[in-house]
C-alpha cells in the first residue's frame, strides 16, 4: 500500500486514544482500515498486531521505570497466551479463502468488538467499586492465581490472535476479576508488558500466512508513536471516564457495522449508547462533588506563642 497521510492520521488518533486510556488500539484501528481503508480484514489484523508490537513498548517502559509490573503474574499468563496468540492466526484460515475468509472474518472481528465493549463497560464498573471500597492488603500481599491466570493467557491470547482486539480491554477485565485487589496502575503495566510478546506471537502467525502488510504498518507507525507519546502526556489532564464512554460508543457502532447494521438503527443505538454515557458520567460527577465537599476540613491549630 502506498504511503497515505489519511492512514497517517487515523495511526495519530488511535495512538492517542491507546495513550490517554490504555485501551482501543485492536478494537479502533482493525475496523477503521477495513471500514474507511477497504483493507481486508485478515490483512488489518495482521498489520495492526505488528504496528501494536511497536507501539506497547513505549506504554511498557514507563510502568517498568515506575515500577508497576507484576512479574509473578506476567510469567504465568504467556505459558498460554504466547502459543493461543499464535495458533488463533492460523485458526482464521480455517474460515475459508477468499471473499468467504473475509466476510467471516468481519463477523469475527465485530463479535470481538462487542465482547471487548462489554469488557469495557466491566472495567469501568470494577474501577468505580474499587474506587468505593478500601483494600485492608497491600499489593505486595496479592498472591498470583496460577490456574485462573494461565486460562486467562489462554483466552485473551486466541481472541487477540484472531482478531487483534483484547490485549488492553479483555485481558486486564479478566486480570481484575481474578486479582480483584490489585492496584490499578500494576494492572495497567502488567496488561502492556504481557501484550508485546503476546502481540509479537500473533503478529508472527499473521505474517507466516502472508497477513501482514509492512508498508501498511509502517505507514500507521509513523502517526501511531508520536500518537501514543501524546496521549501519554495528555492521560493526566483529560476526563478518563467521559473517553472510555467515547470509545464505547464507537467500538458499538464498529461492531455492529461489521455485522451488517447501517443506516438510521446504527445511530439510533450509537446516540442510545452515547446518552448513557452522558448520564452516568455526569451522576459521577456530581457523587464525587458531594463526597470531597463531605470531608471534614480540620482547622488549623494556632501556632504557640511566647509568654511575655
Amino acid at each position: 500500500m502506498d504511503f497515505s497521510w489519511t492512514i497517517v492520521v487515523a495511526g495519530a488518533l488511535v495512538g492517542l486514544a491507546v495513550g490517554l486510556t490504555g485501551m482501543g488500539g485492536g478494537a479502533l484501528m482493525t475496523p477503521i482500515m477495513v471500514m474507511f481503508f477497504g483493507v481486508n480484514p485478515t490483512a488489518a489484523i495482521g498489520s495492526d498486531l505488528a504496528t501494536s508490537l511497536f507501539m506497547k513498548p513505549f506504554g511498557a517502559a514507563v510502568h517498568q521505570k515506575a515500577g508497576t509490573i507484576r512479574w509473578d503474574i506476567v510469567r504465568w499468563l504467556l505459558p498460554t497466551a504466547m502459543p493461543a496468540a499464535f495458533g488463533g492466526a492460523l485458526l482464521l484460515q480455517a474460515f475459508g479463502d477468499g471473499e468467504e475468509l473475509q466476510t467471516r472474518v468481519k463477523y469475527v472481528i465485530g463479535g470481538a468488538l462487542l465482547l471487548a465493549v462489554t469488557g469495557m463497560l466491566a472495567r469501568m464498573w470494577l474501577d468505580r467499586r474499587r474506587g468505593l471500597g478500601t483494600d485492608a492488603a497491600e499489593d505486595a500481599d496479592v498472591r498470583v492465581r496460577p490456574v485462573a491466570t494461565l486460562l486467562i493467557g489462554l483466552v485473551g491470547g486466541l481472541v487477540v490472535g484472531m482478531t487483534s482486539v483484547g490485549s488492553g480491554s479483555l485481558i486486564i477485565v479478566m486480570l481484575m476479576l481474578a486479582h480483584p485487589r490489585l492496584k490499578a496502575n500494576h494492572l495497567v503495566g502488567t496488561d502492556l508488558v504481557q501484550a508485546v510478546p503476546l502481540v509479537g506471537a500473533a503478529a508472527l502467525g499473521h505474517f507466516l500466512v502472508g497477513d501482514v502488510s509492512l508498508g501498511l504498518t509502517g505507514t500507521l507507525l509513523v502517526g501511531a508513536v508520536p500518537g501514543v507519546l501524546a496521549g501519554a502526556l495528555l492521560s493526566t489532564r483529560v476526563s478518563g471516564p467521559a473517553l472510555r464512554w467515547a470509545l464505547v460508543v464507537l467500538l458499538t457502532g464498529s461492531g455492529l457495522a461489521m455485522w451488517g447494521m447501517s443506516g438510521t438503527p446504527l445511530v439510533l443505538v450509537c446516540l442510545a449508547v452515547a446518552a448513557v454515557g452522558v448520564v452516568v458520567t455526569l451522576r459521577t460527577r456530581a457523587r464525587t462533588r458531594t463526597t470531597a465537599s463531605d470531608v471534614p476540613v480540620e482547622e488549623p491549630e494556632p501556632s504557640p506563642t511566647m509568654a511575655p
